[in-house]
């Protein structure tokens, strides 16, 4: 059995992303928004503790339809910090409605965010046809660059590391092992 599974193995919900999700290539604005809201929502945490909650975050976050998030009100927003099912963080919640808004700006610019995000690699998804997880890196100069831009844009909650984890959610990496039957 390949070591890819281990990091979730046991854990349907983990099972079902990594089998179905992780590293696999989508150009859907709407899922992009909600992996970017769901690794915003990772820092200082686990991705087990996001991915268990990511019902309620859908529920609450309008299924994650860009411009609905981007026309919340404080009041919903503020409403959403008495929502146990979400993590009530202030910094994180409101960063869901100004990420929307940063997002319908790059869409004006680019087209879609899906064009903005790929500009990063070309393109194509960056697969580095690792053999261990030890190899498999936290940041890339991709990372980098595409945290620093985003940054810039007025989008939160993505250094480099969350970057590379966001690229990995949607398929512009795939770091899945070499042996792994999900690659």
């Amino acid at each position: 059995m390949s070591e890819c599974r281990k990091w979730y193995e046991g854990d349907p919900v983990l099972e079902e992303y990594h089998d179905n999700e992780w590293c696999k290539v989508s150009h859907d604005d709407r899922f992009m928004f909600e992996m970017l809201c769901l690794e915003g929502a990772s820092v200082g945490l686990s991705w087990k503790t996001v991915m268990h909650k990511r019902a309620a975050y859908r529920a609450a976050f309008h299924n994650f339809e860009i411009e609905k998030c981007a026309e919340m009100s404080d009041g919903e927003l503020e409403d959403l910090l008495a929502d146990t099912g979400l993590i009530r963080n202030r910094g994180k919640v409101f960063s869901v409605r100004s990420n929307a808004r940063a997002v319908m700006k790059i869409r004006e610019e680019f087209g879609s965010f899906d064009r903005y995000l790929w500009n990063f690699t070309g393109g194509v998804t960056i697969d580095g046809h690792w053999k261990t997880p030890a190899e498999i890196p936290v940041r890339s100069p991709e990372s980098e660059k595409m945290a620093r831009d985003m940054k810039k844009r007025g989008i939160s909650y993505m250094g480099p590391v969350i970057t590379y984890s966001f690229m990995q959610s949607i398929g512009m990496v795939n770091d899945h092992l070499i042996d792994c039957s999900y690659r």
